[in-house]
């Protein structure tokens, strides 16, 4: 937003994430990276997540630089809502098929009128959750690229929704399958994920729904992506090679891309390093607590920014990171418990006052790669296990949700130990 100079004939992509912490922070370290390689980059939060940007960053904050700028579109949710928008997915979900489109084609149009000042738009890059993106595209007569800030384990689990489907495998029967031992239920014909069982796969296919907002939500993201120009993963050869080898016959033009940070973290001088994309205050004091700390002695707990837990899951956490006897680290979001605020034991907060901290939130990355931290008890969330590799940093997993238990078996089949059902 505000008058900047371009250069002629540069590239210009229109990236559009999905409207959460993990995927915005992805999406934005690859349009850093476009912009590096000469890209005009127009980079599209919705006018919720752009305001909370503002909030933690400062009214600056987003204001960018020659050749990047941010726009916005609505959510098209009510007010009462946003109150805390990460809570209700499904509401969010419901809202990108019917109601993003239509302000995101407006966006387009306007940054193509001649006036604008813009250059003409040559792509879109779209969260493969976002699939209005591919049809925006396909009006506009110009390639689309289909982003997935997930695993490749991930990935080729959504790929496969509808053959589960028609297979029989879900929805399931009734309630008495989330119990009984079927989830177990071992297959064997997924490409490049050998003798996965359901429970490992991404566990919008766990409803009895046939209607589940989003187990049907993930297929639309599939169709979508299936009609892209390319597809780009957040991953890496190393990490996920039987699962990339398999996908790259069904996708021609795919590319690993991760990790994204290390590129960037390579050069000093970066005139986009200042552009965060925190949907929350990121405590750094919790920097200079690592200082005092002897190296590879913390245990760092972050559980994401979406999962909830009970508040018995909190107090249990708390009393395993008592007993353990380390210093630690632990990200405590203000809305982490379901439903209530968070609360800890005095006796806990005690026990552990001398070798402890508590924060909402902090800069992730910096705290993986500080010397004193031996250690991350983690959801499993992509971004989350890409940072932790990169910094060589060991994980516990502790999957909630989603495609989190999927991303534990990339965990556990290339670097890890199972402890546990």
């Amino acid at each position: 937003m505000g008058s900047e100079t371009v250069v002629a004939d540069a590239p210009h992509a229109v990236c559009i994430p999905f409207p959460a912490q993990s995927h915005i922070m992805a999406m934005l370290k690859f349009a850093k990276i476009l912009h590096r390689k000469g890209f005009h980059i127009t980079f599209v939060n919705t006018e919720f997540n752009h305001q909370r940007l503002l909030n933690v960053g400062g009214p600056n904050s987003l204001d960018g630089l020659p050749g990047f700028r941010f726009e916005t579109i609505p959510d098209g949710l009510p007010p009462s809502y946003s109150t805390n928008a990460a809570a209700d997915i499904e509401s969010l979900c419901v809202s990108v098929l019917k109601n993003f489109l239509a302000p995101f084609s407006a966006l387009l149009a306007k940054l193509n009128t001649p006036t604008s000042g813009n250059l003409p738009v040559t792509c879109i890059i779209s969260d493969f959750i976002m699939p209005f993106g591919v049809t925006a595209a396909q009006e506009l007569r110009i390639p689309v690229v289909t982003f997935f800030a997930i695993s490749a384990c991930s990935a080729m689990g959504c790929m496969q929704f509808a053959s589960l489907r028609d297979k029989g495998f879900t929805p399931l029967k009734d309630s008495s399958y989330f119990t009984n031992g079927y989830l177990d239920t071992v297959i064997d014909w997924i490409p490049g994920m050998r003798d996965i069982r359901l429970r490992e796969l991404p566990s919008f296919i766990q409803t009895t729904d046939p209607n589940d907002i989003l187990f049907n939500f993930i297929i639309e993201g599939v169709e979508g992506a299936s009609k892209a120009s390319g597809i780009v993963i957040q991953t890496f050869d190393a990490l996920e090679r039987e699962v990339l080898d398999a996908l790259s016959p069904m996708f021609p033009h795919l590319y690993a891309i991760g990790p994204l940070q290390l590129p960037l973290n390579q050069s000093l001088d970066d005139p986009l390093k200042s552009i965060g994309c925190g949907l929350w205050k990121e405590d750094t004091e919790c920097l200079h607590w690592l200082n005092s700390k002897a190296p590879n002695s913390v245990v760092y707990v972050n559980f994401g920014s979406l999962v909830v837990m009970t508040a018995e899951q909190l107090v249990n956490f708390g009393y395993g990171l008592a007993n353990s006897n380390y210093p630690f680290l632990w990200i405590i979001r203000p809305d982490l418990v379901e439903g209530e605020s968070a609360v800890l034991p005095s006796e806990f907060l005690e026990e552990t006052k001398d070798r402890g901290l508590i924060a909402s939130w902090c800069p992730q990355e910096e705290v993986l790669n500080h010397p004193a931290v031996g250690g991350f008890l983690t959801h499993c969330g992509w971004n989350s296990i890409i940072e932790s590799v990169s910094a060589g940093v060991p994980m516990l997993c502790w999957p909630s949700f989603g495609d989190q238990a999927n991303k534990l078996q990339v965990c556990l089949q290339r670097m890890g130990h199972w402890h546990g059902d």
